[in-house]
């Protein structure tokens, strides 16, 4: 069977979270980027003990915070190095079990789990919709499973489409450079580029401007060690996929869950579905 796996990615992101371990970021600042992604996850309906699953959970930023609500939490993630990282950062956690695995090959029972996340992994494995299929084949009946995946702007006006469109050229010339020069490149656009529109929109909305449609203004309150990870996540990952609001509902409903919702705040697009 042909892997659902780009191993140029899997060694790029090991690279990127050897770099940037989110060790050094503050407690407040990663309870915030949980709180939103995760704002509209049924942690009340979780059962006691829940056992759940992280799919490419990479440095365990996400598990680290989601760990010491559940029972168990297994943390999987194809790049050896990226594993070896939440194993460290994790590593005063007790119910973590780490697993070296693809999303095609995930070690769990089938109808097993009381719930599994996969947050900004599966728009980067080439067949996305399989991907978020074969998690769903792992849930129990009801339980919830919580998906990022990057958008297609559809909820923004045109020139913010248009914007992207310019850049993504440079995205992918960046992305097929050698690492250390993804790297530099990543880190000088998150200085010249990141660092001032997240100024800029913090300026404006300060000033009483509602910036909610400002480049980049989701980082005005980011620090910029975040910057500088998202920047070589966006530019230095080869391979990148992006989808409507309505394309995402009809992969999960696809994968067999219902009853989905998307949150209505960034980052767009969080969607929380149920097993049938």
């Amino acid at each position: 069977m042909k892997s659902n796996l780009d191993m140029k990615v899997v060694e790029g992101f090991g690279d990127e979270w050897s770099r940037f371990d989110q060790s050094t970021l503050s407690q407040a600042e990663h309870m915030e980027i949980l709180v939103e992604h995760f704002h509209i996850f049924p942690w009340h309906t979780l059962p006691k003990g829940a056992v759940g699953f992280d799919v490419g959970c990479g440095s365990g930023r996400w598990a680290k915070l989601v760990a010491p609500r559940v029972g168990k939490l297994h943390c999987i993630d194809p790049s050896r190095a990226a594993l070896d990282i939440a194993k460290n950062n994790l590593s005063k956690i007790a119910n973590c079990e780490f697993h070296l695995a693809g999303v095609d090959n995930l070690p769990l029972e089938n109808n097993s789990a009381d719930f599994g996340y996969a947050l900004g992994v599966l728009h980067h494995i080439p067949d996305t919709a399989d991907g978020i299929k074969i998690c769903v084949s792992k849930l129990k009946q009801s339980a919830p499973f919580l998906l990022y995946l990057y958008y297609k702007f559809d909820n923004r006006p045109l020139w913010f489409y248009l914007i992207w469109y310019v850049t993504e050229p440079v995205r992918f010339l960046i992305s097929r450079l050698p690492y250390s020069l993804r790297y530099l490149l990543s880190q000088i656009i998150a200085i010249f580029v990141y660092f001032p529109f997240a100024q800029c929109s913090l300026l404006l909305e300060k000033l009483g401007f509602n910036v909610d449609s400002f480049p980049l203004s989701a980082y005005r309150n980011r620090s910029f060690y975040v910057m500088r990870t998202d920047a070589l996540d966006r530019f230095g990952t080869k391979l990148e996929k992006r989808f409507t609001k309505k394309e995402i509902q009809n992969m999960m409903e696809d994968a067999g869950l219902e009853r989905i919702s998307f949150s209505d705040s960034a980052p767009y697009w969080c969607a929380i579905g149920y097993k049938k």
